[in-house]
């Protein structure tokens, strides 16, 4: 068996993955960098939290160190061997986690970005299995992707590349924890749809995500819930209007706590990215990712 991590910007989840790709059991921890101890470095907590899942999950199925045959890392940032290495939302700039992962379960440590992880995933097993040019995106506390043509992940040589949560989409708009203005991500991630959901609909500050999803479904139909989604979505639309028009995909996945809007916010986006395509003949569908957040995990045990 195979031990999948995927290391968001506010978790980590640790899984048990059989052999076809399949998720046995996980784990997930959340990750609060402003609650840290200032002795304690980032790094080392992360470390930790690893090796205390792992272990934890070997003890509730009988195996040991010796079953595990790999450990695959899905990472946000720009990886690089066995270091994570950009992790703006858990500041952190580089880390060799492989290195010490392989001290402690001597065994080999791939590490791949989280959006290609989860690409990955979706391509081999789910919603994205039946077409050639094809895109992930996960959207949750950042953006991810991965790109597909004629079947293949597109890969730079220099770095993961592709950081379409990167790409500015507004001249002097809202600054990111990348040090630039009007990246896609400030507008489109969830993270901020959640902060901005709380203020604009004047909602509790201590709502968690499912209450404000829940609040959002129970209210679609209320003037000022349907005019704050669509603005939502018509900034996102700008970004992967913008990512069809490069690379003209058959079909677009989306991954993260977006897809748990699918329902709401899929019809919407479809028509608003089809009225901003260059070529009017071309058709990009819009699907929701199968495996949802497990999907880094299980792509990382196959990189």
């Amino acid at each position: 068996m195979k031990i999948g991590i995927d290391i968001g910007g506010s978790h980590i989840a640790t899984g048990i993955i059989d052999k076809n790709g399949k998720l046995i059991t996980k784990q997930t921890r959340d990750v609060n960098i402003n609650k840290i101890e200032e002795e304690k470095r980032v790094e080392n907590l992360i470390l930790e939290i690893i090796h205390n899942e792992i272990e934890t999950l070997l003890k509730q199925y009988d195996y040991t160190n010796q079953d595990i045959s790999k450990i695959g890392i899905s990472v946000p940032g720009s990886p690089k061997g066995t270091k994570i290495r950009n992790l703006v939302n858990l500041n952190v700039e580089e880390f060799d986690i492989g290195k010490e992962l392989e001290k402690m379960y001597k065994v080999p440590i791939k590490i791949k970005n989280d959006g290609k992880c989860a690409g990955i995933a979706e391509k081999k097993y789910g919603s994205l299995k039946n077409f050639k040019d094809c895109i992930f995106l996960c959207i949750g506390t950042g953006v991810g992707s991965a790109v597909f043509l004629d079947g293949d992940l597109l890969e730079p040589i220099q770095n993961p590349g592709f950081e379409f949560g990167h790409m500015i989409i507004e001249k002097e708009g809202r600054q990111c924890n990348c040090g630039k203005k009007g990246c896609f991500e400030t507008y489109a991630s969830m993270k901020k749809f959640k902060a901005n959901a709380i203020e604009y609909l004047k909602l509790d500050k201590n709502l968690e995500a499912e209450e404000v999803q829940k609040y959002i479904r129970e209210n679609i139909k209320n003037n000022n819930v349907n005019k704050f989604v669509n603005e939502y979505l018509e900034n996102v639309s700008i970004g992967v209007s913008n990512i069809v028009n490069i690379f003209e995909p058959q079909a677009i996945s989306f991954g993260g706590s977006f897809s748990y809007y699918e329902d709401i916010f899929l019809p919407i986006l479809q028509k608003k990215v089809e009225e901003k395509m260059f070529n009017l003949d071309s058709k990009c569908i819009l699907l929701s990712a199968k495996l949802k957040n497990d999907a880094g995990m299980i792509g990382a045990t196959e990189i």
